[in-house]
């Protein structure tokens, strides 16, 4: 299982996946923007779409809101590597659970498929989202009941800790209030949580484009 969760910048994405892969080019990745349907358009969507594009891979676009699961699983057998865009993790979440993708998800991932997570897409592979309440509207998911996440990870992902992209007191009331209920691994926005057969380690991931 390969797994790399970002916080912002993607530039550790090269590296991770030419290790995962084995192979630099001809690479084929599903990218889910479930978690930012809601902001289509705004400058942060374009910039990390277009962040990942300038990387050079052939990206394909895989919505999971309102897609059958049958068709999920054909687009997850053409792609190389899943990237899980930022945006709202209770949306997200949200879109995984209605669709039945969290199941093949997890199952492809532990079976080999590269995951990569930007933002909420990084927190939705830990075991709970909770601890991004201060961080995310949970309104945006009115359906959503069951805060589980993917299980892929044993933290939960707390990105833009150096309050940058969030103030600093938002990460400081995550901390305040889950730190001692829910394992937290704080990561800035220039740094990526790499998670392979070797455990799991801290990784630079400089920001080339700043979404905020």
């Amino acid at each position: 299982m390969r797994l790399l969760l970002l916080s912002l910048g993607v530039s550790a994405i090269p590296a991770f996946l030419r290790e995962a892969l084995g192979r630099a080019d001809r690479i084929r990745v599903g990218y889910v923007p479930d978690a930012a349907l809601a902001y289509d358009g705004a400058p942060f969507v374009d910039a990390e779409r277009a962040a990942l594009t300038g990387l050079g891979y052939d990206v394909e676009t895989l919505r999971l809101s309102g897609t059958p699961l049958a068709e999920v699983e054909a687009a997850l057998d053409r792609v190389d590597a899943l990237y899980v865009a930022g945006g709202n993790t209770f949306s997200l979440l949200h879109a995984l659970r209605s669709a039945g993708a969290d199941r093949v998800i997890v199952g492809r991932v532990r079976a080999g498929l590269p995951y990569i997570g930007l933002s909420a897409g990084s927190v939705v592979a830990g075991p709970t989202i909770a601890p991004i309440a201060p961080m995310d509207d949970a309104t945006e998911a009115p359906g959503l009941t069951d805060l589980r996440g993917l299980g892929l990870v044993d933290v939960v992902v707390v990105p833009h800790a150096d309050g940058v992209s969030y103030p600093a007191a938002v990460i400081d009331r995550v901390v305040a209030e889950f730190g001692q209920a829910h394992p937290l691994r704080l990561l800035v926005d220039d740094e990526a949580l790499i998670v392979d057969d070797e455990g799991m380690r801290v990784v630079a991931s400089p920001v080339s484009t700043r979404a905020d």
